[in-house]
């Protein structure tokens, strides 16, 4: 049967077949996890890939988008390395390891795993997923090593290796792998979890290819495949013919307390796009380097942003070439330090993405989001239970104005659909109280429509020491505002030891900060870029905004030209003689 000869409710109905044995994938991940950062946080992804070149064929709605590019380069370069004899064959039952994040992936948290699916006694694609494990050992809990000037300080390093070989655990390699991480006795449910989503979407995709044969879903996907590159290409064709440039900033890289820059020319020339890196930093001392694939899947994230009727497939991809940024920060080699490449770096690439189009398709794309994951990762010993702990906390910021409303307030992060873990489960898991976790009223870039708020929280250790790490970024510069909108305001922390608050050299970056019991450490999250002119917001959504208390009345008339009344309702004449020279000009 060819592609032609599919009738559209088949290929429909396989489209999302395929769709659900992702999702199904995902849930089950989720639901099986030890660690927090999976089981609430859903910092993971699942996907199909094909069987010659790892090209994605599905992946899980609820997957980290970031994972959408990470997990195709990986499993194409399994493959690759299979076929040159530098891995070992795979039999039906094997499922590989690997974070090595020079092979395709993201930073050494990010564990991927693979596995064949056979059909007749040959592979018909891999299941691959991604979970963010807690700690992998290096030189402070949680891998977030902010001063890291080499990968192996940020942890034990895996090449595609078989964990389960035919469906048996291997405990030697496991054994070596809990040998080089922290609290290792926890990990064993997560490696489960992840070995069992791919077993379930073996089940799952195995019916579907029964009930429908295997050159039928073959033919589908290649049909698929090539209609989310023509309606990729569809999109493409309403940003005019042009050069498109903009300019990103990175804080610092935690070493050099100097921004680096990411600096990029997006060319649209008939349906397709090209993105030029050039010009942007050299490869930095710290670990705000970005591996090749982390940089690509952002371009490709970005873009599923801008067109998000796109299915997800490898055909959405095939209209954007990225020149590959030799000699820049964005194409780390060995043994550059990477940590902060997928949280961080990952999405200044896709702030810049959307710069460069804003003007092109603005009623389309966003200002600027918060754009960070705000990783936080707490190590001690916790002497009430006798046991060490790696507690790793993300958490949301404001999202940008756009054409049509204000921004989303603490939203998830730009690269994914990541959510904070309650704090009710954060409490009970480890010695920490939150004493605030609330909306950073405010702190949305003023605009026609505002940038959303960010999050404020607060937390305090109950008892024992510990270490406290984080990589974030936008603490030196708040997320751009888009078409005359202001920027949102940028992230925040504060540590307090023994009552005396401070804020770290690095603004969002630091590590190994000593913590006993007492001590508090205060993280607000960037709000989003407003959208048009401030002084062309609608008067009375700034009047509401002053009922809610996110915005005082002297803010009301700085930031956005209204003038209030006694009662709190828009003085009309004296918020006229504000705005009226900005408009005459």
């Amino acid at each position: 049967m060819g592609t032609a000869s599919i009738d559209p409710i088949t290929l429909s109905v396989i489209q999302s077949g395929l769709q659900q044995v992702c999702d199904e994938m995902d849930l089950t991940f989720s639901r099986a996890a030890f660690s927090p950062v999976i089981a609430e946080a859903n910092d993971r992804s699942d996907g199909i890939y094909s069987a010659d070149d790892g090209a994605l064929i599905a992946q899980g709605a609820s997957g980290l988008p970031v994972f959408v590019g990470t997990m195709q380069y990986s499993t194409r370069v399994l493959i690759e390395m299979i076929a040159t004899a530098k891995a070992a064959a795979p039999q039906p039952g094997d499922i590989y390891i690997v974070n090595d994040p020079y092979l395709g992936g993201t930073h050494l948290m990010d564990v991927r795993f693979a596995m064949p699916v056979y059909r007749d006694g040959a592979i018909f694609c891999w299941l691959s997923n991604t979970g963010h494990w807690p700690d992998t050992g290096g030189a402070v809990p949680g891998g977030f090593s902010a001063s890291a000037t080499a990968v192996e300080q940020e942890g034990l390093r895996l090449p595609p290796v078989r964990l389960f070989k035919q469906g048996v655990l291997d405990a030697e390699i496991y054994a070596i792998i809990c040998s080089n991480i922290r609290v290792a006795d926890q990990r064993i449910g997560d490696v489960k979890a992840q070995a069992a989503a791919l077993l379930v979407g073996e089940k799952r995709l195995c019916r579907l290819l029964d009930r429908y044969g295997d050159a039928t879903v073959t033919d589908a996907i290649a049909e698929l495949r090539r209609r989310a590159a023509d309606q990729m290409r569809a999109n493409i064709r309403l940003i005019p013919d042009g050069v498109y440039r903009s300019t990103a900033y990175v804080d610092s890289d935690g070493v050099v307390n100097e921004p680096l820059e990411i600096r990029l020319a997006v060319t649209a020339e008939d349906g397709e796009l090209t993105f030029d890196f050039t010009g942007s930093s050299k490869p930095c001392m710290g670990p705000m380097n970005s591996v090749l694939a982390t940089t690509l899947s952002s371009v490709y994230l970005a873009m599923r942003h801008i067109f998000p009727d796109v299915p997800i497939s490898a055909g959405a991809f095939e209209p954007l070439t990225v020149i590959r940024p030799e000699g820049t920060f964005l194409d780390a080699h060995y043994p550059r330090p990477v940590s902060g490449c997928a949280a961080e770096v990952s999405q200044r690439i896709a702030e810049a993405v959307f710069a460069a189009l804003v003007e092109a398709l603005p009623e389309r794309v966003t200002a600027s989001p918060a754009g960070s994951s705000g990783n936080f990762a707490l190590g001690g010993f916790d002497p009430e239970r006798g046991q060490g702990y790696v507690m790793y906390q993300i958490s949301g910021g404001g999202y940008g104005g756009n054409a049509d409303h204000d921004g989303l307030a603490n939203g998830c992060s730009t690269i994914g659909i990541s959510k904070a873990p309650p704090v009710e489960i954060m409490e009970q898991q480890y010695p920490v109280l939150y004493h605030r976790y609330a909306l950073r009223e405010g702190s949305g870039g003023a605009g026609r429509h505002r940038g959303g708020f960010g999050l404020d929280y607060e937390i305090e250790l109950r008892r024992g020491q510990a270490t406290a790490s984080f990589v974030m970024d936008h603490g030196r510069f708040g997320p751009p505002g888009a078409l005359g909108g202001r920027d949102g305001a940028p992230n925040r922390v504060t540590v307090t030891r023994d009552g005396v608050a401070m804020t770290p050299e690095h603004l969002s970056k630091a590590q190994d900060i000593p913590l006993k019991q007492g001590d508090r450490v205060r993280v607000e999250t960037p709000g989003g870029g407003g959208y048009g002119d401030p002084l062309a917001r609608d008067p009375q959504a700034v009047a509401e905004d002053v009922r809610l208390g996110r915005y005082s009345r002297a803010a009301a008339q700085a930031m956005f030209g209204v003038v209030l009344d006694a009662a709190g309702g828009v003085d009309a004449a004296g918020t006229a003689s504000i705005r009226a020279p900005a408009s005459a000009a």
